[in-house]
């Protein structure tokens, strides 16, 4: 009778438990709407690679529901017992296999043979390793590929020569050498390339420079084929000739022109045409190719036809049939993998094809045991890793685990003073960030390097808590991957959304702050420029002045000019600035006079209540959207932009993000001295040094601080003072009265006989 399945959720995942092997036997029959993962890559895992490769039957790369299903049932087949799948283990209890895997006891058997093993019980993943390598290096591996060290000494020269003269195959130890269909392709190639060469004293009637002659003739064929085409045409219109000849306006035009007499010389024929179809090699033009039909006619025309003076249209045209029959038979030879054995492939013995051939028939004889022995491999590596696997593919209860790893997990990033538990591959990540930048999950892209040299590879990191603020790109950082191997790590890229509540309701003040800080920078930089201008061109200004005066001899004085009207005083001078001064002070004074008129009626605890709506004002709203991003937050985006196929989404909750990034405490036994080291140090450092003048200006700021609390502590009796002076009763006091108040009326000082008196 079936278990029955038990739902357990993780940070609002559900997710089936599969806590053992015979649970997960049931587990692989839920419908695949239900399994957390429908598919996922093979790059990234942090198990056993050959496990991998037998878990992807396709090997496509890509690990499917059908082949773990595959994958649970060939286990089931085998086992009776599942103890060693349960705990994990690369030991195989040979009483656990099954009546059925009478394969799995025989290969074993013969590996122990092999390894003349004293325990005969059980087997292990290293023992079937060291001995299937022993056999493959003794030339065992069954599939038929032997290497030329395993074959006769008699005929290694020979394996060697086919493997040169044939595609590469290799075996399953990973060395070149021969197979079956090599030996049946050479010796069909053999065969044909005898039967060809047997034709070579029909074909090549020129003897040896045969080959040669006719590639000449192929070269010129054009150049003659056209001579004789017009030969025809004049024996069928003679009035043609003329127009074959050259006009001589467009020789007087092309004196003087050297590329235009060159294009003209080119339409002239080889040779006049004659009616006859003869060409007389001494009335051949001197054109652009006559150097080509003169070394034709000494090297290939003479020697063939016997000729020295002409070459006919008919000797021409069996010249041509000849040379194409030579370099198609050429062609079919050169084609041929064995044309460079040409000279010795009659000399190759039978017997020495046999010998090849029987080894590879007693290697291939071995394929089904070495089946066995592969099979055997993967029912050990099942053992350790299925059940696992299942619990990072079905379901994954392990990432949300302090103990035990994900298999998906590539290592932890210590960076900033914090640690950073989960990361995942990235192969790509331009197409990864494309991905997470859709949800709301701050994340690291770190390059991992290693320090021995080694390949380097980039990693993708939740950042769960702390202040993304604190981090940027190309701060460095350590990376111990799932086996605590150090490397160095670099940041190379930040997908910055809120860490933590606090910080989604403070990022306004600091999108503020640096919009302020910007602008600032920014007007500074323009006035400085601006400084620079006016300063350049006052001295250029100055300079030209001077330089004009000094160069311009002094004049006559002239006759005195009639009186004109008087002009308004020049702005400019000392006048102009006083006023220019006054004016500004006064826009000053009026400003500062309302400021304190609207200010002076609030008090401490109201500006406090200001400061606190306008700030509830900006962090609510902020800390509302921020809230919601991070329940939004989903770690499934990180997992599918390294391939994952999910069902489910993997909610970040509050306790994962405590799982996922930590500060560690100090230890338990260690001790804080408050004391500050630094101060002690620089007090023998300013002992050891000279005096230095002192900088005034942070105590400058401090008193001007000091001044501006006292003045509003105590601004009421001192504007009743001010008012109460004679020479404040004008505008300073109509500046000081609130609005919609009547002017205050300064007191009177007392007479000498007790009355009052103005």
């Amino acid at each position: 009778m079936p278990r029955p399945l038990v739902y357990r959720r993780y940070g609002g995942s559900l997710q089936v438990s599969i806590p053992s092997f015979e649970v997960l036997v049931e587990a692989v029959h839920i419908p695949e709407t239900q399994w957390l993962a429908t598919a996922c890559p093979v790059e990234g895992l942090t198990c056993d690679r050959r496990f991998l490769e037998y878990l992807d039957t396709d090997k496509n790369g890509r690990i499917r529901v059908m082949e773990v299903r595959q994958a649970v049932r060939f286990m089931a087949e085998q086992l009776r017992s599942f103890q060693g799948a349960d705990a994990g283990s690369d030991v195989l209890v040979l009483d656990m296999l099954a009546d059925g895997a009478v394969r799995a006891r025989d290969a074993a058997g013969l590996l122990l043979d092999t390894l003349k093993a004293e325990d005969r019980t059980r087997i292990s993943l290293e023992q079937v390793r060291a001995s299937d390598r022993a056999l493959r290096e003794a030339g065992h591996n069954g599939d038929g590929i032997v290497a030329p060290a395993f074959l006769p000494a008699a005929v290694q020269p020979l394996a060697f020569r086919l493997m040169g003269a044939f595609p590469e195959v290799k075996n399953r130890a990973g060395l070149s050498g021969v197979d079956l269909p090599m030996l049946q392709r050479f010796r069909e190639e053999r065969r044909a390339l005898l039967s060809h060469l047997a034709e070579r004293a029909a074909v090549l009637v020129w003897g040896a420079p045969s080959v040669e002659r006719a590639r000449r003739i192929q070269e010129v064929r054009p150049l003659l084929d056209t001579y004789f085409l017009q030969c025809r045409l004049i024996a069928a219109q003679p009035e043609a000739v003329t127009s074959l000849k050259l006009d001589g306006g467009r020789v007087q035009g092309a004196l003087g022109d050297l590329q235009a007499l060159s294009r003209v010389v080119s339409e002239l024929p080889v040779a006049p045409p004659e009616p006859g179809g003869l060409l007389r090699w001494s009335r051949m033009y001197r054109g652009p190719a006559f150097e080509k039909l003169d070394a034709f006619r000494r090297d290939v025309a003479v020697p063939v036809s016997n000729d020295q003076a002409t070459l006919s249209d008919a000797s021409w045209r069996e010249m041509s049939a000849r040379a194409d029959a030579i370099l198609a038979w050429q062609a079919r030879l050169e084609a041929s993998p064995l044309r460079d054995w040409a000279d010795v492939l009659a000399t190759i013995s039978e017997s020495d094809l046999d010998a090849i051939e029987a080894k590879c028939r007693e290697d291939l004889a071995r394929k089904d045991t070495l089946g066995a022995v592969e099979d055997l491999e993967r029912l050990i590596l099942y053992q350790r890793w299925l059940l696992t696997f299942a619990n990072n593919f079905i379901s994954m209860p392990d990432l949300y685990q302090t103990k035990r790893r994900a298999l998906v997990e590539r290592g932890t990033l210590i960076l900033g003073g914090r640690r950073y538990r989960l990361s995942v591959l990235v192969k790509d990540r331009a197409a990864h960030s494309a991905l997470t930048n859709q949800g709301t999950t701050c994340t690291l892209y770190v390059q991992v390097i290693s320090r021995e040299g080694g390949e380097s590879y980039e990693v993708a990191v939740p950042v769960t808590r702390g202040r993304s603020t604190e981090l940027s790109v190309g701060k460095r950082g350590v990376f111990y991957d799932v086996e605590q191997r150090e490397y160095d790590a670099v940041v190379t890229q930040i997908v910055r959304q809120p860490v933590s509540l606090w910080e989604a309701m403070t990022m306004p003040f600091e999108r503020i702050g640096k919009f302020i800080s910007s602008k600032i920078e920014g007007m500074a930089a323009a006035g400085e420029k601006s400084l620079d201008e006016s300063l350049e061109k006052s001295y250029t200004h100055g300079t030209g002045v001077a330089a004009s005066a000094v160069a311009t001899p002094a004049a006559a004085p002239a006759a005195p000019a009639p009186a004109a009207a008087p002009a308004a005083a020049p702005v400019g001078g000392p006048g102009g600035f006083l006023a220019a001064t006054g004016i500004a002070f006064a826009a000053v004074g009026s400003s500062l006079a309302f400021i304190v008129s609207q200010v002076r009626s609030l008090t401490v605890f109201d500006v406090l209540t200001a400061l606190i709506i306008a700030a509830a004002v900006v962090m609510l709203p902020s800390g509302l959207l921020g809230w919601l991003k991070l329940r939004k937050r989903n770690l499934a985006l990180l997992l599918e932009g390294s391939g994952w196929a999910l069902n489910d989404r993997l909610m970040l909750t509050r306790d994962l993000a405590m799982l996922i990034t930590r500060r560690p405490r100090l230890p338990k036994t260690a001790t804080v001295d408050r004391a500050d080291m630094l101060r002690s140090a620089l007090v023998t450092v300013h002992e050891d040094d000279e005096g230095e003048p002192r900088s005034w200006g942070l105590g400058f700021f401090i008193l001007l601080a000091v001044l501006a609390a006292l003045l509003w502590q105590f601004r009421e009796p001192i504007a009743r003072e001010a008012c109460s002076r004679q020479w404040m009763r004008g505008s300073l006091c109509e500046w000081g009265r609130a609005p919609g108040t009547a002017p205050a009326t300064p007191p009177t000082a007392p007479a000498p006989g007790g009355a009052g008196a103005p």
